[in-house]
């Protein structure tokens, strides 16, 4: 997008300076010529006017002409020519050639005023003028370019924004983003999306309260049903009792079924999960955020040993702990930990600082939407454990006071690292 910008304004530009510079040129090397012509003919007028008072009766004795004062009027290195009708032409200068710049008056009966000069002086001119008009247009050429330089870049960027935050979005990342770019179009699609952000983070969190409200519910009812079954399958009817096994049977059946399209959504949710090494990710969560937390005169401490495999999606991962990174910077203090470490069946992520922690009623309701302890939105956290739900993973408050959250993420399995594509090497 950048280098189209760029492009197209410089093309304009190197357009605009050819259809302009070059009649410019040509205008102004004309303009010379014309204007040492008109002082060739303004001089022979002074000198027409000279003669015409030695002159009787426009007749002039060449004796008789003060040749002094009238090399005076004659331009440097030019030559004059004075011809009258049966008298002998007077000469002013040395002879140059073909090539000289010439203009003529009449004078007197039959005679006329010639007068020369080198045409080296005028190309001189003529050249250095015109190239003082090309500098010109090759300095609005370099003016326009860092104009398109800047241009492109001031769009260019705030788009690239965007489109990142458009990914981000597409993601999973729905944390909404106050910054703005200062160009109301971009401003406008930046508050659209994070409009989209928060409406689609509601529907996701109201989806995933509903698939499991529905699967408390039928679980309950299965089971409640299941014990029926079994004390219909000790009735001492033999028809009873086989119909009540075959029931109990079809209850089975039914509860399979609903594991089955259970991890089939959750394996929906979490499709861009891939083994991540979690020292390589949580070192780039550190580096994206401990320029804040130097604004803020805190440290950032990472103790993350090599080896750590999760199954997760990155970019999921990366904003749900920069979502905890970034609540502890705004309600935390000291030093802020991010440590991870290997349990029985999972691997654990740790966010931890020095703070005062969460207060004692607001514990239970640390995650839900728009729950905060300052003024900030109550998205944050929430907005966390949906991201890391959505990989099949779990974010609890492990510690209170000083606060602790721990992320719960499944270890990658070993058909995962497995299938695992190689990075390409390049041809030597």
């Amino acid at each position: 997008m950048r280098r189209r910008i760029l492009q197209s304004t410089l093309l304009v530009v190197a357009i605009t300076a050819l259809v302009l510079g070059g009649p410019l040129a040509i205008t102004t090397w004309q303009l010379v010529d014309d204007l040492h012509r008109a002082d060739l003919t303004s001089r022979l007028e002074q000198i027409a006017g000279r003669l015409d008072t030695a002159g009787d009766q426009g007749r002039l004795d060449p004796a008789a002409i003060d040749t002094e004062s009238i090399e005076l009027a004659v331009p440097p290195g030019g030559r004059l020519e004075v011809e009258q009708a049966g008298m002998p032409t007077v000469v002013i200068g040395a002879d140059l050639g073909p090539d000289a710049v010439v203009e003529w008056l009449p004078f007197g009966p039959g005679g006329r005023l010639t007068l020369e000069e080198p045409r080296s002086a005028m190309l001189t001119e003529q050249v250095q003028v015109t190239l003082v008009v090309l500098l010109l247009v090759v300095l609005s050429v370099a003016t326009g370019a860092v104009v398109a330089t800047v241009t492109a870049r001031r769009l260019a960027e705030p788009l690239r924004g965007v489109a990142d935050r458009a990914a981000r979005l597409g993601a999973g990342d729905f944390r909404v983003v106050t910054e703005r770019h200062g160009i109301s179009e971009l401003d406008r699609v930046s508050d659209v999306l994070d409009g989209s952000a928060v409406a689609l983070a509601e529907l996701v969190q109201r989806e995933r309260e509903l698939v499991g409200d529905v699967s408390h519910q039928l679980r309950s009812r299965l089971t409640a049903l299941q014990l029926r079954l079994d004390v219909l399958a000790s009735h001492p009817d033999p028809t009873a009792r086989e119909e009540a096994l075959a029931a109990l049977e079809q209850t089975e059946r039914l509860s399979g079924v609903l594991d089955e399209l259970l991890e089939a959504a959750r394996a929906a949710r979490a499709a861009g999960a891939e083994p991540q090494d979690l020292k390589a990710g949580l070192s780039a969560v550190a580096d994206e955020w401990r320029p804040a937390l130097r604004a803020a005169n805190r440290r950032l401490q990472m103790r993350v040993p090599d080896g750590l495999l999760a199954r997760v999606t990155p970019a999921r991962l990366r904003e749900a702990v920069g979502a905890l990174v970034d609540n502890a910077i705004q309600h935390g203090s000291g030093t802020v930990t991010l440590s991870a470490r290997a349990a029985e069946t999972s691997l654990l992520i740790e966010v931890a600082d020095a703070g005062s922690g969460v207060p004692e009623e607001l514990v239970p309701h640390v995650f839900d939407r728009g729950v905060s302890v300052g003024s900030s939105t109550g998205l944050g956290l929430a907005l966390a454990r949906a991201l890391v739900e959505a990989d099949g993973g779990r974010l609890e408050l492990s510690r209170a006071r000083p606060p602790v959250f721990t992320i719960f993420l499944p270890a990658a399995r070993a058909d995962d690292v497995v299938a695992a594509p190689r990075p390409a090497t390049s041809p030597r």
